[in-house]
């Protein structure tokens, strides 16, 4: 009987849309639900800046299809879009497309997903069961919905991770209210006041960081009296400066390297390895309490940018059986993959279906979610999980466990030296005016160091 029931895709952002088209391709009716007013409602909140990947790793194949049977052309393959251009040349026009656009919920928040019937600790009849999706929309109503299976394509871009080094907000970061910014603000459009002539700290040391950093520098050209002040809560600089020249998709590689060249020129000041303690607003600033390097310092600034990465939230899914790895809260098959405390140089091998169940039958956390807190989701992987999670509930299981995807190699090293898978990456290769073996080794040198290492002979 539940054959007959739609299956529930939560978030309309581009894995949410990927797997709906895939659902309509195989005959099956999809129920989006997003709880912004409009589509790609997180993906919105940073359409300035642009993406890593070209247009070639951003469409999916089954979306094309349904696209290109209204005439939609495809942009150029090598192009590099904003997330802005993302939305609105191939999300917006998915999003309308017939067989889609009235299957979307917008302004609808999922406030729970259980069994019809069933709570968690039901067994009896459990995979037979339909699921029931409860939801509250923005006007206050609220509703339940039956389905045959649910794609949790909620992403985790409303669950920002504070700026503590231990996972946990910092004394008075609770209290700062629009004094600290999460993520990646437009520091270069609608926010630049908030940003132009003031002392601004960015936490983090990943690719959110790095986008804010370089956006700083850029308006400090313009507002001269801008200082940036870079903290990086590992004292580990290779992983800010990425793959380099070795990087597959150039965008990428080239950030890391726009960086370290604004660290060299003096226009970002890193401080590093910085553990903060404690914020608190003053009657000229916010005063900051912390550790660099174990030694006791309190820095005042004007803003502080705190983009250390997100994590999942499970509140709506308490009454299904979700199993999660510990350290990454990712799905158990799939974390020991991309555990960025192991996970070194080169691509995550695709994965589907088998990779991303949950004891709970018939349910999926797929995109960004299913990573977990691990930094290294690329949307090409998010495409190809719903088309192997789709074909396995259409009753495929060849298709879902066919490979279709080849990643682009990042060249990056997440983990620091001492956990690192061998490789030989040492951070990516050095820059070519630079006389060093790697990156670690180029760090090591405008230290005044011999080098990391890496280059000696074994």
């Amino acid at each position: 009987m539940t054959k007959s029931l739609p299956v529930a895709v939560i978030g309309a952002g581009p894995i949410g849309l990927a797997a709906a088209a895939h659902l309509v391709a195989r005959g099956i009716v999809p129920v989006i639900l997003e709880r912004g007013t409009q589509i790609a409602a997180s993906m919105r909140d940073f359409s300035h800046v642009r993406l890593f990947s070209p247009w070639r790793y951003n469409v999916d194949e089954a979306a094309r299809a349904l696209l290109e049977e209204i005439g939609w052309r495809a942009p150029d393959p090598d192009g590099l879009p904003t997330a802005g251009d993302l939305i609105d040349r191939y999300l917006a026009p998915l999003a309308a497309h017939p067989s889609i656009a009235h299957r979307i919920m917008l302004g609808t928040t999922v406030t729970a997903i259980g069994r019809l019937g069933l709570d968690r600790m039901s067994s009896a009849g459990r995979a037979d069961t339909p699921f029931q999706v409860r939801w509250k929309a923005k006007d206050g109503h609220t509703g339940t919905i039956e389905v045959r299976a649910v794609i949790d394509a909620s992403g985790t871009w409303a669950e920002p991770n504070p700026m503590g080094v231990d996972g946990m907000p910092v004394e008075g970061e609770e209290t700062l209210g629009d004094s600290i910014a999460y993520g990646i603000p437009d520091v270069l459009g609608r926010e630049r006041s908030r940003y132009a002539g003031k002392r601004v700290l960015v936490v983090g040391s990943g690719h959110s960081a790095t986008n804010v950093a370089l956006d700083l520098v850029r308006l400090r050209k313009e507002a001269p009296e801008t200082e940036i002040l870079w903290g990086l809560r590992r004292d580990w600089i290779g992983k800010l400066l990425g793959g380099g020249l070795d990087d597959q998709l150039p965008e990428r590689g080239a950030l890391g390297l726009a960086a370290g060249g604004a660290i060299a020129s003096g226009q970002v000041k890193t401080l590093a390895p910085l553990a903060i303690h404690g914020v608190k607003r003053t009657e000229r600033a916010i005063a900051v309490t912390a550790s660099l390097d174990s030694a006791a310092i309190t820095l005042e600034v004007d803003r502080i940018v705190v983009a250390t990465g997100f994590r999942p939230s499970f509140d709506m899914l308490r009454e299904l059986r979700v199993a999660v790895d510990p350290i990454t809260e990712a799905p158990p098959v799939l974390a020991p993959l991309i555990d960025p405390n192991v996970h070194s140089c080169g691509s995550v091998p695709p994965h589907g279906a088998v990779e991303l169940a949950h004891p709970e039958p018939d349910f999926y956390i797929v995109g960004s979610k299913s990573y977990g807190r691990a930094p290294t989701f690329l949307m090409a992987t998010g495409y190809e999980q719903v088309r192997s999670v789709v074909a396995e509930i259409a009753g495929d299981h060849e298709a879902a466990r066919r490979v279709q995807l080849v990643l682009p190699e990042t060249g990056v090293c997440s983990a620091p030296p001492r956990n690192r898978v061998a490789s030989g990456c040492c951070g990516g290769p050095a820059p070519k005016e630079i006389d060093a073996c790697c990156v670690d080794d180029a760090v090591a040198k405008t230290e005044g160091k011999s080098g990391c290492g890496c280059g000696a002979a074994a």
